[in-house]
């Protein structure tokens, strides 16, 4: 193999200036594109990586907030009480009523909630003004308290986000850092954190996640659908047993 000199050839002397230029110009491009692709290549190890540092990190706060529960309620049995646990931050509400009959009240509350379809769903934060929101469209809605799993399971299988006010799947991080990086918000594990604990950037997050369509549950509706959860129909509150009804539309 000739050794490569910085000694110019004949060619190189008799070259016109200008594509001795070009050349230098090609090579400094080069240069710089492979630069560039290093840069981006250690840039994305280096996403990927806190990406894994943080959901190690969000495993193992679910898992000592759980242990927590275990040992409160344990406890209080232990000392012959009851163990009440906190109020509910999150709701998830699903529409099972169409737009026949509707007072214009509960049709304004249904837009407010962003459900427009039946058998659409949606995240909500529990607090007063929600709580009454609810119960103005309870007769067309049914709605309860999710667990993690209900959650992961909802925006890993049905989830979607609105880019540009479209409906675009979550295939790719970056389409949630894009819309919720200034956030923090950077992976779907962000988003399912973000969501589950009702965190500081819940509503940006939640905004973000298009209205859940779902399916018909497995098996169908109760007979009496319309009716309240609590007295046999599947309408209003059901508190824990909405994680098997989400499970039942997935």
């Amino acid at each position: 193999m000739v050794a490569s000199s910085t000694v110019p050839s004949v060619a190189d002397i008799f070259a016109p200036e200008s594509l001795l230029k070009k050349t230098k110009a090609q090579a400094q491009t080069r240069e710089q594109q492979v630069a560039a692709a290093a840069e981006k290549k250690a840039a994305t190890q280096k996403k990927r990586e806190l990406i894994a540092k943080r959901t190690e990190a969000y495993d193992a706060e679910y898992r000592k907030a759980e242990r927590e529960q275990i040992d409160l309620a344990r406890k209080a049995r232990a000392e012959g009480n009851y163990y009440v646990p906190d109020e509910p931050k999150l709701a998830f509400v699903i529409r099972i009523r169409g737009i026949n009959n509707i007072a214009p009240k509960p049709r304004k509350v249904l837009q407010l909630l962003r459900l427009l379809q039946i058998n659409n769903g949606v995240f909500v934060r529990l607090t007063k003004a929600t709580q009454e929101m609810l119960q103005i469209v309870e007769p067309y809605v049914t709605y309860g308290v999710p667990n993690l799993k209900a959650v992961r399971d909802l925006i890993y299988k049905r989830g979607y986000g609105k880019v540009n006010k479209q409906r675009t799947a979550l295939s790719d991080n970056a389409i949630i850092e894009n819309a919720l990086g200034k956030y923090s918000i950077i992976s779907i594990e962000d988003l399912i954190h973000e969501i589950a604990t009702v965190g500081p950037n819940f509503k940006q997050a939640n905004n973000f996640l298009w209205p859940f369509k779902l399916s018909s549950p497995r098996g169908g509706w109760r007979e009496r659908k319309f009716k309240h959860f609590i007295e046999g129909g599947d309408a209003g509150k059901r508190d824990e047993h909405i994680n098997s009804l989400i499970k039942q539309m997935l």
